[in-house]
């Protein structure tokens, strides 16, 4: 027969290591979300690119995929967003230093469309297409109609509201 004082200190010494454990992951998971935060914006690229549509945070492209972007300007999703070449060699050095690494970058998604990135879509798997489709969002890639610090590189999900 085991001796019971000893699996009871057993259990709070596991316990104790378990609450560690996750006191440690905290600060990661806030860090997830506030990433993109972290880098400072080039004001060319607040001015060039977030004239049409959000600054979107660099990281959240693996740098082949900006670098795609950028050499594709004259046909960007339909949109002439042509830059002269040293706007353009500037932005593309500053999007590759500053482009996602890791996990999150690992695959380029398809068409270097962030909303199409398998990390995107695994957050945002239970919203409905037609919530994407709302006149108050238009699109996936509208990141300021429900996250309202996108536009800091804020996308917590606790600050989330989806708009009817």
């Amino acid at each position: 027969m085991s001796n019971p004082s000893r699996f009871s200190s057993s259990i709070a010494a596991c316990a104790a290591l378990f609450a560690a454990g996750a006191s440690l992951c905290q600060p990661a998971r806030a860090d997830e979300h506030s990433r993109f935060a972290q880098v400072p914006q080039l004001p060319l690229y607040k001015a060039e690119c977030a004239s049409c549509h959000m600054a979107y945070p660099p990281g959240m492209l693996p740098a082949a995929s900006w670098q795609r972007l950028i050499s594709g300007l004259p046909k960007h999703f339909g949109t002439d967003a042509s830059l002269d070449a040293a706007q353009a060699k500037t932005l593309s050095a500053w999007l590759a230093a500053n482009a996602g690494t890791g996990r999150m970058a690992s695959q380029a998604p398809p068409e270097d469309r962030i909303s199409r990135s398998s990390w995107f879509v695994r957050q945002h798997d239970e919203v409905p297409a037609a919530t994407w489709k709302r006149p108050s969002i238009k699109s996936a890639s509208n990141c300021t109609a429900c996250h309202t610090g996108a536009n800091q590189g804020d996308f917590n999900e606790h600050n989330v509201r989806i708009p009817r």
